[in-house]
């Protein structure tokens, strides 16, 4: 695989997993112009590889990411609107990836750096992490992160987190829902999480986070339905459901 070229991260390939460092510790990985573009380059480039299986983003020089770069928010009407449907745009596209991503959490994960970690399916966070909803501390609002924090930690907590622009740790952010695990040892829980998923099929779980997406829709229980058939019907299916009939290893995990 070639990923593209990027000046503000690194991204690093290992065949069946993709790690991605936000690399710009000298403004606290913050989520500039460049770095997001970055980011959704190299997000684009793997999103339709079912080779890729999992996705790691975590940030350089001991802090996930500060959150938007401020000074990029500083021309007129029609620059500041776009900038903010662009963030918005990554925001989904790291939440609608087909592929399992993972936040591994440590130093700092404030703003929109905070929203990042929330777009992903799995958080990992150290205890000594520190997050915290800082816009309306600066006369502005949490706008493009709201669905996916509110998503993560309810609607009364995500109310009170970013009314109050609160200070609060690593375990304080798995109570309110944010991360998933605390462990100081990032690079141990993620290697037990790559082995988890890497037991399930790639076309199945790019499913069953494309389902979870319709949660609400009206026509749930059909386009769930509509799901389960294409997921049986698939060569996926048909070999996972030989192999348990077997009793062996489906293709897709490896047999070492």
């Amino acid at each position: 695989m070639t990923l593209p070229k990027t000046e503000n991260l690194s991204a690093k390939w290992d065949g069946s997993w993709l790690t991605i460092a936000l690399n710009t510790p000298e403004n606290r990985n913050a989520l500039s112009a460049g770095m997001s573009a970055d980011l959704t380059a190299v997000l684009m480039a793997v999103r339709t590889d079912r080779s890729v299986r999992g996705i790691t983003v975590r940030g350089n020089g001991g802090v996930f990411c500060a959150g938007g770069d401020l000074k990029g928010f500083s021309g007129g009407d029609a620059d500041i609107l776009a900038m903010s449907k662009g963030g918005g745009a990554l925001f989904s596209l790291v939440a609608s990836m087909p592929q399992v991503v993972v936040a591994l959490v440590e130093g700092a994960a404030m703003a929109g750096g905070l929203g990042l970690a929330c777009c992903a399916d799995i958080v990992v966070t150290t205890k000594s992490a520190k997050y915290a909803l800082t816009e309306t501390r600066l006369g502005i609002i949490a706008a493009q992160i709201a669905p996916y924090v509110a998503a993560r930690t309810g609607l009364v907590t995500a109310k009170r987190l970013m009314l109050t622009g609160a200070l609060f740790s690593g375990e304080q952010a798995q109570t309110y829902g944010i991360a998933d695990f605390v462990n100081d040892d990032l690079t141990a829980k993620e290697i037990e999480i790559k082995n988890q998923v890497l037991q399930c099929a790639p076309g199945a779980n790019a499913l069953t986070k494309d389902l979870l997406s319709k949660l609400g829709a009206e026509d749930f229980t059909d386009a769930a339905a509509q799901t389960f058939l294409t997921a049986l019907q698939s060569d996926e299916g048909r070999e996972g459901l030989t192999a348990f009939m077997n009793k062996r290893k489906p293709n897709w995990v490896d047999k070492t």
